[in-house]
């Protein structure tokens, strides 16, 4: 996608959300991360906040790259013998208070840093890791556009529509969803429609636990 075609009102007035909502969401959820704290503490040994590096916005000259934070739902260990490897269905690296993070989304919650940072936004392209992201880029046609001129988000169409990658095609499949959102952003009120479709069913991901 190339940004001429992403509404400069569109930018402006999600930026803005971006930030209102991310203060709005620290306020609300900061009392509980003490909590989410020492659960982690107590079930597996290792950091609370993991901070990986990914791949951010695509711009005409550069690719950004960005440290997003989340809450650790893995040992310590998960990728100490195998590197970065894909997610699966009942994943023996995931830890037990880690797997409930992950079914709420309750593991993102930190990346509202990153969105006041201005690094993320609510909602957009998942950012992948870069070990992942050259064997993707050669794989998926337009699978670098996803990002230009967009930063990545903590939920987006694809991600409220199949949750984690675990293969090739997963992804393939996401870089579908992802052009389309990048499409509902030519107009103010289609990317307003677009964005409360996507925090509503965000919303109802966490309350029935139907995340991965």
């Amino acid at each position: 996608m190339n940004i001429q075609y992403v509404d400069r009102t569109t930018l402006i007035g999600k930026r803005a959300c971006d930030i209102v909502a991310a203060v709005v969401g620290l306020l609300l959820f900061l009392p509980i991360f003490p909590i989410i704290a020492m659960a982690i503490k107590l079930d597996s040994k290792g950091a609370v906040f993991i901070s990986q590096m990914r791949i951010g916005r695509a711009r005409p000259d550069r690719t950004e790259l960005l440290f997003m934070l989340k809450f650790r739902s893995m040992r310590l260990d998960a990728e100490a013998a195998s590197g970065a490897v894909w997610a699966s269905e009942s994943d023996p690296r995931i830890t037990r208070v880690g797997r409930f993070l992950r079914k709420t989304r309750l593991d993102e919650l930190p990346q509202l840093i990153n969105v006041l940072r201005g690094e993320m936004s609510l909602i957009g392209p998942r950012p992948e890791r870069p070990c992942f992201y050259q064997k993707l880029e050669s794989q998926i046609p337009y699978y670098a556009e996803r990002t230009y001129g967009l930063a990545p988000g903590i939920t987006g169409l694809a991600q409220v529509n199949q949750g984690y990658d675990t293969c090739v095609d997963d992804v393939r499949t996401k870089v579908a969803y992802d052009h389309g959102y990048a499409i509902a952003l030519s107009s103010f009120n289609s990317w307003i429609k677009t964005d409360l479709a996507i925090a509503f069913k965000t919303i109802e991901v966490m309350v029935k636990g139907r995340g991965q």
